[in-house]
């Protein structure tokens, strides 16, 4: 695969039909292989160190989530071929499991969202399998009771595909610590994904996504949790993309 260094991290260089054939490929090998798809807020919280950073070493497959980082690279002089953002590789994931017979679990969301966004694909992709849904309680990731709970609901359902919809990095560090243990093919974090797809938020207009105005859109949303982190924490990429910038050229 034509993976390129990028800033804090390593990026898989890929168009969407790319990543959907990588995908299908490391299904195929059934090694529990895992997929993140950075963006600006994964960019700046690796910057930190800490066990994300451990998550993103040893990825299989780290795919570009955000209009922002693909200006960087092209200001850097390595472009990037195509965001691919959790949202829109959702769908299309969907799409191909449908054809090529392939069952998927979702964890993550509220309670019922999960299930919602289950029954609105499978609606709308005829043949799709979800073999399962599950919404956890919160703070399940300290309760050892409730993940063997979630690894033996999903041992039981044997997906072929695992969504992980728990937020940064919850949702990566739960793939990366529990992938032997659950023997999914592949599993994928994908933030707001269910939520999307059952309805539950709406998504930022396409012209908005193509003019990188998306994190505009979504603190109108939910403002109570997000503004903190696109006008606070997420501000913070400039100055890391202006240190990475100079250490090229160095």
């Amino acid at each position: 695969m034509p993976r390129i260094q990028f800033m804090n991290i390593e990026i898989d260089n890929l168009t969407m039909d790319g990543a959907l054939e990588e995908i299908n490929r490391l299904i195929e090998e059934n090694k529990q292989a895992y997929v993140v798809t950075p963006n600006v807020d994964h960019i700046v919280q690796l910057e930190s160190g800490g066990s994300l950073c451990e998550v993103y070493k040893h990825a299989n497959l780290i795919l570009t989530d955000g209009k922002p980082l693909l200006w960087i690279a092209k200001w850097y002089g390595t472009p990037i071929k195509e965001k691919i953002s959790g949202s829109d590789l959702f769908p299309q994931l969907c799409k191909m499991a449908a054809e090529k017979g392939y069952k998927m679990f979702f964890l993550g969301a509220a309670e019922g969202v999960a299930a919602k966004a289950a029954k609105r694909l499978e609606k709308r992709y005829p043949g799709l399998q979800i073999a399962g849904t599950y919404s956890p309680p919160y703070g399940f990731e300290k309760d050892s009771s409730e993940i063997e709970k979630i690894q033996q609901m999903i041992i039981e359902k044997s997906p072929q595909i695992l969504i992980v919809s728990l937020g940064c990095p919850k949702q990566e560090l739960f793939i990366y610590h529990n992938r032997k243990i659950l023997n999914v093919p592949i599993s994928l974090g994908l933030g707001a994904s269910l939520d999307f797809e059952a309805g539950n938020i709406k998504r930022a207009p396409k012209w908005m996504s193509d003019y990188g105005l998306e994190w505009f859109y979504r603190i109108t949303q939910d403002p109570k949790r997000l503004i903190k982190r696109y006008l606070v924490d997420d501000i913070k990429i400039f100055r890391l993309a202006w240190r990475y910038k100079n250490k090229k050229i160095l």
